[in-house]
């Protein structure tokens, strides 16, 4: 479906768009809705209520209602929100309507799994290095992208704009590559090592512990069979009542 750009230009300078700090539990959401309003735009779906989103999301109304509130979009009574708009409001509030320079720090197997990921290009990050200091690595083409020593890190950077880092390295690493990132001029870094890095002031750091997910996971897991566990004890004969 394409967009209507002149109309979303129009709504764009809009003097209603809200220019509050989104608060990071709310800018959390915006990834999820932004993906689910896609897919309603792919199959020509024109508008949406905050009861349809909410339920797609697995938020409650209310909740969606105000997530969105910070980008001024209140909806229409009785016809919901404009799908299209929704996504083009959502994609600008993001910084997704340009794209971003990213460097990845470490080429061993995620830090390849990573430059090889077709998603990021697609969603307008564009991965202009993948850095290393063991010399078997350097120059061997990791997902189109060729490796470099970590020593050239900051000419990168420097050269190509990059605000954004990617720490794929081993824990024991991973700090120093922080520090090479933030004193190259990288401002928000993506942390994929099992550990806590330490960055100065006014630096972004997102976290990604791959354990401590499947941690949560496995505590879902845990309360399912306690509860499966209780049900057949209820039933004294070791079956599940489906009535129950």
């Amino acid at each position: 479906m394409k967009a209507r750009t002149s109309d979303l230009s129009c709504k764009a300078m809009s003097p209603h768009r809200s220019r509050r700090r989104i608060p990071d539990a709310t800018v959390a959401r915006l990834p999820i809705y932004l993906q689910l309003l896609i897919e309603q735009l792919e199959n020509e779906v024109a508008n949406i209520s905050s009861d349809e989103l909410a339920a797609l999301a697995a938020v409650n109304a209310a909740k969606v209602r105000k997530d969105l509130s910070y980008m001024g979009s209140y909806g229409t009574r009785g016809v919901g929100y404009d799908v299209e708009y929704l996504v083009y409001q959502i994609r600008r509030e993001l910084g997704l309507d340009h794209e971003w320079s990213v460097v990845i720090v470490g080429a061993g197997h995620l830090g390849q799994a990573l430059s090889g990921y077709g998603g990021f290009s697609e969603r307008g990050y564009s991965i202009e290095g993948v850095f290393d200091i063991d010399d078997k690595k350097i120059d061997v083409a990791v997902g189109g992208v060729r490796v470099r020593h970590l020593d050239e890190l900051p000419q990168v950077v420097a050269q190509r704009s990059v605000s954004i880092g990617v720490i794929a390295t081993p824990a024991s690493a991973a700090q120093d590559a922080a520090d090479r990132l933030v004193k190259s001029g990288v401002t928000s870094i993506l942390n994929f090592a099992p550990v806590v890095v330490n960055v100065p002031f006014g630096i972004s750091v997102r976290r990604v512990d791959l354990s401590v997910e499947l941690q949560i996971i496995s505590y879902h897991e845990q309360r399912r069979l306690t509860a499966a566990a209780q049900l057949r004890a209820v039933n004294g004969d070791g079956s599940i009542n489906a009535t129950a």
